[in-house]
Parts: structure tokens; C-alpha cells; sequence
């Protein structure tokens, strides 16, 4: 990832958060443009500067407070487009600690909340997307056991939600831009829902065995999906796909040899 997608997250990040705000069962205190009252002290004090209100933060302060205490300590720019939007995103709005271990749980390694080569490698492995929405599922998950969740939730859920679809569209940008297209998710548990709803029964032509067999894969692979319903896991996608291309190579081999029997039907048709 090139640093030059840290200036739309940033402005996405920004429009997030708004401006003041110090509403009494907020734990974050006063907050300006998502730097709290906490945060912006410790800054003005490394840098030799008294305490002030955070309402009367400047442009420059900001800047340097976004870059140097979230996205360098998320190390941004080592992150995929998408990924790097929604781990930013989380730790100005959680923390960088709490951000880093929603990524680490959803790639599979120690969360110790701190992103170091272990954990940009495994992210690396693994679809952009994917790591999106695994990343997304933990926060909301995690917010909702919050006390303040019912008095919250809706700003919670629009801003993980918006992050989410951003950041799929972001990935998906990247990707295209380098020559692979990506499919843009709802989220995967969605995806594989949607896969194994029952519908109803397809009608196959009857030309001989061939249509029974197009039938035939068609219910087996539904059959092989169904059981992932809620399991959303990487792997279980990995199988869903899998599934789906063995079952479209079969249904093209079937359907292959009806069009071949039936040329060579009209073709003994035309010569008797």
C-alpha cells in the first residue's frame, strides 16, 4: 500500500467524527474532531506547550496528532488499500492497542496489540476483503457488549458499517488498478447465507441422461454448501468457491456433451 491513500481515510475519518463534542456518558470526554481532551494534553506537553482546551486545536496540531499517535503506530502504509482505512479508522474511535487485536484475532495470531511483522505478514496472506469484514464483524461485535450500546448503537453501527463498505471499495479500487477484479462482499457470512438459500427447484431440459446430470451437480453442490451456513470463516469461503467452480465445470461438461449429441442428431437427420 502507497501513502497516498492516507489522505482519503483520513478525510473519511474526519467526517466521522464531526467536530466538538462532550456528551456526559461519552467515556472519551471532550472531543474535537476525535481527539480527546487526554490525547491532545500528552501532545501539548511533549511538545513544551501548556494545556488547552482541545476546542481550540489548530490544523497542524491535528495532522501530526492523526499521523503520529494512529496511522504510523497501525504502520498505515504497510497495510493494504482498505485494510489500512478500517484498522485507522478503528484506533482513533477504540485505540491503536484494541484496533491492532481486532485485526490480529481475524488473522489468526497473538493479539498483543501491536502490529509488528507477524501480523503484517499473516494480513499480507490473506484477501483484502476478507480481512475487511472479519475485521469489521469483531468491532461491532465488541461494541455491543459496551454499557453505553443501546445509547450509541446507531452512530456505532453507521460508522462500522460506512467503514466497512469504504474500505471494500477501496480494496476493490486497488485491485483493479493492478489488473485483478475483486468481487465487492455485503460480508462473507452474508455471501455464503445467500449461497445455500433454498429456492426452487431449477428446470433442466430433458434431452436424455444430460439433464438429469446438470440437476444431479446442481443439488449436490447446494447440498455442500448449506452445512457453512454462519461459519464465515476464511477457509469455509475457500470451500464455498471451491465448490462453485467444480460444480460449473461439471454443469459445462454436462451441457457440452447435450449440445454435441444433439448436433450430431441433426446432422445424421440431414444426411439420411
Amino acid at each position: 500500500m502507497v501513502a497516498s491513500n492516507y489522505g482519503a481515510a483520513l478525510k473519511r475519518v474526519l467526517a466521522h467524527e464531526g467536530g466538538y463534542s462532550n456528551h456526559p456518558a461519552d467515556p472519551g470526554g471532550a472531543t474535537m474532531r476525535g481527539v480527546t481532551q487526554r490525547v491532545y494534553d500528552a501532545f501539548r506537553s511533549r511538545s513544551g506547550r501548556s494545556k488547552q482546551s482541545v476546542a481550540k486545536i489548530d490544523d497542524n496540531e491535528l495532522q501530526t496528532i492523526y499521523r503520529e499517535q494512529y496511522a504510523d503506530k497501525v504502520r498505515f502504509s504497510d497495510l493494504s488499500a482498505g485494510v489500512d482505512y478500517v484498522v485507522f479508522d478503528g484506533a482513533v474511535n477504540s485505540g491503536v492497542s484494541q484496533s491492532v487485536k481486532w485485526l490480529q484475532r481475524t488473522v489468526g495470531v497473538k493479539a498483543d496489540g501491536i502490529m509488528g511483522a507477524v501480523t503484517l505478514d499473516a494480513v499480507r496472506q490473506r484477501e483484502p476483503s476478507a480481512v475487511i469484514n472479519g475485521y469489521c464483524d469483531r468491532r461491532l461485535a465488541m461494541l455491543k457488549t459496551l454499557k453505553h450500546w443501546r445509547q450509541f448503537k446507531n452512530g456505532w453501527t453507521s460508522r462500522v458499517e460506512g467503514s466497512r463498505a469504504a474500505a471494500l471499495e477501496m480494496a476493490a479500487g486497488s485491485s483493479e488498478a493492478n489488473g485483478v477484479s475483486v468481487a465487492v462482499m455485503a460480508s462473507p457470512k452474508a455471501l455464503v447465507e445467500d449461497i445455500a438459500k433454498p429456492r426452487a427447484p431449477v428446470m433442466v431440459p430433458t434431452i436424455g441422461a444430460g439433464g438429469g446430470a446438470v440437476a444431479v451437480a446442481l443439488e449436490t453442490a447446494r447440498q455442500q454448501i448449506e452445512p457453512l451456513v454462519g461459519m464465515a470463516s476464511f477457509a469455509n469461503q475457500a470451500m464455498v468457491v471451491l465448490t462453485l467452480v467444480s460444480t460449473l465445470v461439471a454443469v459445462g461438461g454436462v451441457a457440452y456433451g447435450i449440445w454435441a449429441k444433439y448436433r450430431r442428431d441433426q446432422i445424421k437427420a440431414a444426411s439420411a
